[in-house]
C-alpha cells in the first residue's frame, strides 16, 4: 500500500511537470529585433523637436477694429433709448435690442479677445505686451454683453447690473492705466469713457431717471468715439494710414 502510494505521488508529479509554459506575447524588440527598434527610437529622437518647435512669424493685422465697431454698434443702439426713449421701449423692441446686443458688441468682443489670446499664449504671433490688456477687456465685454442682451430680450430684472458695473468699472480703470503708461492716449480714452458708463449703468439700473438718460448720452459719445477707433485702425492697417490709434 505505501509502494502504491509513492508511485501515485510520483506519477501526479510527473504528469503536472510536462504542462506546457503559458503563452507569452512576443516584445516589439522580439518582433524588429534589437537593431531595428533601436533605429525606430533613434530616428522619432530625431524628428520629434522638428515638429513640437513651430514658430510663427508676428502678425501686423490685429482685429481691432472688429471689436471696436462691435461694442460702438451695441453703444449707438442703447444710447439714444435711454436718453430720448426713442423709439419708446416695448417688448418687441426689447427682444429686437436684445438680439443686437448679444450679436454686435457680444460675440465680435469676444471674437476678438479670443483671437487675441490666441495669438499671445499659444502662437505668439502678437508680441505687443499692451494688447494683453485689449485682450481681458475685449473677451470680458463680450460676455458681459451677452449677458445684456439676453437679460434684455427675456425680460430680465435689470437690478444685478448695478453690481456688475463695479466690477467693470475696475476692468475699465486697469485698461485706462495701461494704455495711458504705454502713451495711448485714443485708447486710454475709451476706457476713461467705459469708468463714466459703469458709474451711470450702477445707478440707472436701480431706476435713477436722470443716471439713465446721462448713461444714454455717454453710450452716444463714447459709441461715436469707438466708431473713429474703428475706421482708424481699419485705414491704419488697410491703407498704411497714420491716424491716431
Amino acid at each position: 500500500m505505501a509502494r502504491l502510494q509513492q508511485r501515485g505521488r510520483s506519477g501526479g508529479g510527473s504528469a503536472a511537470s510536462q504542462q506546457p509554459d503559458r503563452f507569452v506575447l512576443p516584445t516589439a524588440r522580439d518582433r524588429l529585433g534589437p537593431l531595428a527598434l533601436d533605429s525606430w527610437m533613434l530616428m522619432i529622437a530625431t524628428l520629434l523637436p522638428a515638429v513640437t518647435t513651430i514658430k510663427f512669424t508676428a502678425t501686423p493685422y490685429i482685429p481691432l477694429a472688429l471689436g471696436f465697431f462691435g461694442l460702438g454698434t451695441g453703444y449707438l443702439i442703447y444710447g439714444p433709448q435711454e436718453l430720448l426713449k426713442v423709439p419708446p421701449r416695448d417688448r418687441r423692441v426689447d427682444i429686437t435690442t436684445g438680439i443686437w446686443g448679444v450679436w454686435m458688441p457680444g460675440f465680435l468682443q469676444f471674437l476678438t479677445g479670443t483671437y487675441l489670446w490666441v495669438g499671445l499664449v499659444w502662437f505668439r504671433s502678437i508680441q505687443t505686451p499692451a494688447l494683453y490688456m485689449a485682450a481681458l477687456a475685449f473677451t470680458a465685454y463680450g460676455v458681459h454683453w451677452w449677458a445684456i442682451g439676453m437679460g434684455r430680450a427675456l425680460n430680465g430684472d435689470a437690478r444685478p447690473n448695478g453690481l456688475m458695473s463695479i466690477a467693470f468699472f475696475t476692468i475699465s480703470a486697469m485698461g485706462a492705466t495701461v494704455f495711458l503708461t504705454v502713451s495711448d492716449i485714443p485708447v486710454a480714452a475709451l476706457f476713461f469713457g467705459l469708468c463714466a458708463v459703469y458709474v451711470w449703468e450702477s445707478m440707472a439700473s436701480f431706476g435713477v431717471e436722470i443716471a439713465e438718460r446721462m448713461l444714454g448720452l455717454t453710450h452716444i459719445l463714447v459709441g461715436s468715439w469707438l466708431m473713429y477707433l474703428a475706421f482708424a485702425a481699419t485705414v491704419n492697417f488697410a491703407l498704411g494710414w497714420n491716424w491716431p490709434l
